[in-house]
């Protein structure tokens, strides 16, 4: 096993078997929806298809990255992808640089594809590896392996810093991004892992030509807190030290949402997102579509494939039902639908200037 086969399997076992919530809160509870006692709609004429970079969706709702490049990751993705092409759904998937550097681990990324052959699939390399050398080739072999939708590339230097064997330069990041979106054949979207995303920051990829990100912001899974188990695991204490210190960094979800739109680029809010509520509230200040990792990839682990599939309906019950009680007949009019924003996520937005 190669030590990033390793690194791969030891986050998931982290992931299963540790708290690794962020130590911010996403902001979500400092948006109020403004309750509609007559919304002379009905609850069954509620749609909640969507559009997502000219595609289209059964439900606003996408399996961000999470796995790939381990062997036990192969049905893992195999599950998820019979659970997206079901219900509907969008999928990404892990690095894909396990799979490039060693041809025997492609299997664990193209049961994807095989799984769900008509759903939205996102393809994935890290900034990092760009940076250190990879090219058209590379990227044109990631979204193959997957006949991929969309290509998204990641941006970690929280994580990259606090990790043990982590590659800190990102110089030269932003143009490295740029020549990807002139060759690549699908549409890039740049994401985040974690600690949100700014509106400077979006607005610099949106002049380089990507299309969408997805701001993954703090609140949900942090990647500090992951490194500092994994630090810990292997007696690192300085590394240990930092990532419990950098475990609340980030910008939080709601206000990464309200950062970013001002941009125009097409938004999946993730990070931290745990219910349908929550997510309406994401599409409300700006977001166009939402994604979840972590709860997913534990039900599906610790409970099946049946349990993600009712946990997914419950998402989506949660969400018509905040649709219906703000009168919102469609996504469209959710997007429009009245919200007060208090307390912390007020302060952040009126001092970054956001309304």
């Amino acid at each position: 096993m190669s030590y990033i086969d390793k690194r791969k399997m030891e986050h998931i076992e982290i992931c299963l078997g540790f708290n690794v919530k962020s130590d911010k809160e996403t902001l979500f509870g400092d948006v109020e929806f403004i309750h509609s006692s007559l919304p002379e709609i009905s609850l069954e004429e509620i749609e909640v298809s969507t559009e997502f970079l000219k595609n289209k969706f059964k439900v606003p709702l996408i399996i961000t990255g999470m796995t790939g490049g381990h062997p036990v990751a192969e049905n893992i993705n195999r599950e998820l992808g019979e659970i997206a092409e079901e219900m509907g759904l969008g999928l990404g998937i892990g690095s894909q640089r396990p799979a490039i550097e060693n041809r025997e681990l492609r299997k664990t990324f193209e049961v994807v594809r095989e799984a769900a052959p008509t759903a939205f699939i996102i393809a994935n390399i890290g900034l990092s590896q760009l940076i250190e050398g990879y090219g058209e080739k590379e990227i044109l072999e990631a979204v193959e392996m997957i006949e991929a939708n969309a290509l998204a590339i990641h941006l970690n230097p929280l994580q990259e810093a606090v990790q043990p064997e982590g590659n800190v330069n990102y110089r030269g990041g932003l143009k490295k991004i740029a020549e990807v979106c002139k060759y690549s054949p699908v549409p890039i979207i740049v994401k985040e892992t974690g600690a949100g995303m700014s509106y400077e920051t979006a607005e610099k990829l949106k002049d380089v030509g990507v299309k969408a990100i997805d701001i993954s912001g703090a609140g949900g899974t942090s990647w500090g807190i992951v490194e500092h188990y994994r630090a810990s695991w292997r007696g690192e204490t300085l590394k240990k030290k930092i990532g419990k210190t950098f475990g609340g960094w980030g910008i939080p979800t709601a206000a990464s949402i309200l950062e970013t739109k001002k941009t125009g680029l097409e938004i999946i809010a993730s990070g931290g997102i745990r219910n349908g509520v929550e997510a309406a509230k994401a599409i409300a200040l700006g977001a166009d579509i939402t994604g979840q990792a972590l709860p997913i990839l534990r039900k599906l682990i610790l409970k099946g494939k049946k349990e993600v599939k009712i946990h997914i309906r419950a998402f989506i019950n949660e969400f018509k039902t905040a649709m219906f009680l703000t009168g919102s007949k469609n996504i469209n009019d959710l997007k429009g639908a009245r919200v007060v924003l208090t307390g912390r996520l007020y302060q952040w937005a009126k001092q970054r200037k956001l309304i």
